[in-house]
């Protein structure tokens, strides 16, 4: 009886020990599950996930890249345009209408708090990217918005075009690139910004200075012909060098009140 009872209180102990562990392991389990769970509800993937980490990930002139040149999908000027959706949009102002007016002629003025810029759109060479141009500055997309990116250094730009600000913002659709063969930027071009290939938005950027070491992946869709020096005065104060050295917000502030078009 003595060797059946401390039988019996051995497995008592050993069933005790197991609960115990069993316990431990379902709570440590539970801690992780939770703490997964955290993390994919403040940190999960998102439209602009690259965006967050570089703020000028989704509309950024960059130095040359061993990447190839994409070529534009239909000739010019387009007489159909697709703006597919790429939320979200940081002005939900719609969509460009899908028939552009190819056979117009567009000026664009660029009114800001230090003057006018005024803009010759190259309406027949990319269609698709003026017409949403126009579209936006129509439902005011761009009024009082900041410059937000002003670089000095390698490429010498101003990037506007982002109601958020911080590079990351669009107006919640996406086109394809135009006019790429032979692009060059030099001083007065205005482009597109985009985060790669098919990817413009609203951001677009204008060069102050002839900027070589641009490669040709970022549509050409305007010459700059009054202002220009506007933007060369904001470039000698240089940027607060948020992005880097010789890039980041203009330390002079350049804040769109609005811009019109003037057809032809």
């Amino acid at each position: 009886r003595e060797r059946y009872e401390r039988r019996a209180a051995r497995q008592a102990q050993q069933y005790q020990r197991t609960q115990r562990w069993t316990a431990i392991g379902a709570v440590c389990l539970l801690v992780v599950a939770l703490a997964a769970g955290g993390f994919f509800l403040f940190h999960g993937p998102g439209p602009h996930a690259q965006a967050a980490t570089k703020p000028s990930a989704v509309a950024t002139p960059t130095p040359p890249a061993a990447t190839p040149t994409p070529t534009p999908t239909q000739a010019e000027p387009a007489k159909h345009c697709t703006y597919p959706a790429n939320p979200p949009a940081s002005r939900n102002v719609g969509k460009p209408p899908a028939r552009p007016d190819f056979k117009a002629k567009y000026q664009a003025t660029i009114h800001t708090n230090r003057g006018d810029i005024v803009i010759n759109l190259r309406n027949s060479k990319a269609t698709c990217t003026v017409n949403s141009f126009v579209f936006l500055a129509a439902k005011k997309y761009f009024s009082n918005t900041h410059c937000h990116r002003l670089v000095t250094s390698g490429i010498f730009v101003l990037q506007c075009g982002d109601p958020t600000g911080t590079g990351s913002g669009g107006p919640g659709y996406k086109f394809d690139d135009e006019n790429l063969t032979g692009a060059t930027y030099p001083a007065a071009t205005v482009a597109m910004a985009n985060a790669g290939p098919n990817t413009n938005g609203s951001q677009f950027f204008l060069v102050y200075k002839d900027s070589t070491q641009l490669q040709p992946k970022y549509t050409p869709f305007g010459t700059i012909v009054s202002g220009l020096n506007i933007i060369q005065n904001v470039a000698k104060a240089g940027s607060d060098n948020s992005l880097g050295s010789g890039d980041g917000h203009p330390k002079e502030k350049v804040v769109i009140k609005s811009v019109t078009i003037k057809k032809t």
